[in-house]
């Protein structure tokens, strides 16, 4: 009897996990294999017998100047932000919580704002800002005499990643605000009583207590910030560069949707996506082992 109670309760379980699991497999790992598969071919998406090539749209795309110059321009994209919306994040988070600030709600959610827009209406916003003749940049440094730094900062080679860095940045900071807050709110008010007693300062508790304690949620957001970067720069970059000038704003994503769309070119656009998925994966492993290791 009782083996028969087992055995119906792992039927069930059964069951229950088995129509997830069937969808997982057909719309995860099934394209994620067809991907893979598809790279080793020479492909234009509409012939029914792809030519099989081997690994050569691999070898291409390390002699790609193109797609060399977008792993760049990702990379700084992914090592900036991340690194700047956490800091601004913890700071944000930080004050809000243990000040006095009567408006602190107002902040909260001014600071948080961004974080509901739609990335499209963020990206057109912002192309309205920096835009060289109309924009709030350029107007800002006329009024306060400082005309001569004017640029048309998404045209301009040497400001078009920073000015796409600042989008993406304040975007995110006020999402990851709200989670740091909810894990300050969770630190017991003791252990900052008990350092005030201690005559520690507002930076020493950020840095001794704040920080070591909110380190598991940290080390998650950080894993969050990378990948995010990698998919939202493709929104992002599409709508207020195109990719321009002269490709110096070309992120992956959007060279692989270039490929394939535009090009169609659909088994090289296959093997860059291979390599953002190795790329996200070895990201993702590194960044975990690394946490964990500062968490210890």
């Amino acid at each position: 009897m009782t083996m028969t109670m087992k055995s119906k309760r792992t039927f069930f379980i059964i069951a229950c996990l088995l129509p997830g699991l069937l969808l997982f497999c057909l719309f995860k790992v099934y394209p994620t294999f067809q991907i893979f598969q598809k790279s080793l071919y020479l492909w234009t998406g509409l012939s029914d017998k792809p030519q099989f090539i081997g690994f050569k749209n691999f070898v291409d795309l390390f002699h790609d100047e193109t797609f060399l110059l977008s792993m760049r321009n990702t990379g700084f994209l992914m090592l900036v932000v991340p690194i700047v919306t956490i800091i601004i994040a913890l700071i944000n988070a930080s004050v809000l919580t243990q000040s006095k600030l009567k408006e602190r709600g107002f902040y909260r959610t001014v600071f948080f704002f961004p974080s509901i827009l739609s990335f499209v209406v963020i990206a057109i916003l912002w192309s309205f800002i920096y835009h060289p003749t109309m924009g709030f940049v350029n107007a800002g440094l006329e009024m306060f005499g400082l005309g001569d730094w004017a640029k048309p900062w998404l045209g301009d080679q040497r400001t078009v990643l920073w000015a796409l860095a600042v989008t993406l940045i304040w975007q995110a900071a006020g999402y990851y605000m709200v989670m740091y807050m909810a894990g300050i709110d969770s630190i017991s008010p003791e252990l900052y009583e008990a350092a005030d007693l201690d005559g520690a300062s507002r930076i020493q508790q950020f840095f001794r207590i704040t920080i070591p304690l909110l380190w598991e949620i940290i080390r998650v957001t950080i894993i969050f910030s990378i990948n995010g970067v990698l998919s939202i720069s493709f929104i992002i970059v599409s709508i207020m560069t195109g990719g321009g000038p002269d490709r110096h704003s070309e992120v992956v994503m959007t060279y692989l949707y270039s490929q394939a769309f535009t090009n169609s070119n659909f088994g090289y656009a296959m093997a860059i996506g291979v390599v953002v998925f190795i790329i996200s994966m070895l990201l993702a492993f590194i960044s975990n082992k690394l946490t964990e290791k500062g968490a210890h």
